[in-house]
């Protein structure tokens, strides 16, 4: 059964003793993951090329959101920390809960006539994102 991105909330935790609480509301998540590198195995024996996988590639972690002062200055006021994150899928995260920890920064995007105001959220990775149990 397929599920709907209603509901998937971008997660924090000022400290490791406290629960998630939402950051903000998003309009968007980015992939929580991605191909590992191709390590090139091919030997003048093959007569095409060979692979094994290599370490992840992951880039930085681009949310989009509503942008207002107030939201903006939180996330201001985190950069520079290293943070605990998760994304939640579905209530209560009860569709999964990916964790990781990272560095966030923000800033308001460009924009047209008749547009709402945006800002892009973007985490720095600093661990390896895990599915929590």
């Amino acid at each position: 059964m397929a599920i709907s991105t209603y509901g998937i909330s971008l997660m924090y935790k000022a400290n490791e003793s406290e629960t998630y609480t939402k950051l903000i509301d998003i309009k968007d998540f980015p992939d929580l993951g991605g191909s590992p590198e191709m390590l090139e195995t091919t030997t003048l024996s093959d007569n095409m090329q060979t692979y094994i996988p290599g370490i992840q590639s992951l880039d930085a972690l681009e949310f989009t959101a509503n942008y207002t002062l107030a939201d903006f200055k939180k996330i201001k006021a985190m950069e520079g920390v290293d943070t605990a994150f998760a994304v939640w899928f579905g209530a209560e995260g009860a569709e999964g809960k990916f964790n990781f920890n990272g560095q966030i920064s923000a800033f308001p995007v460009g924009g047209g006539v008749n547009e709402v105001v945006s800002m892009t959220i973007s985490i720095a990775p600093s661990t390896p994102i895990t599915m929590a149990e």
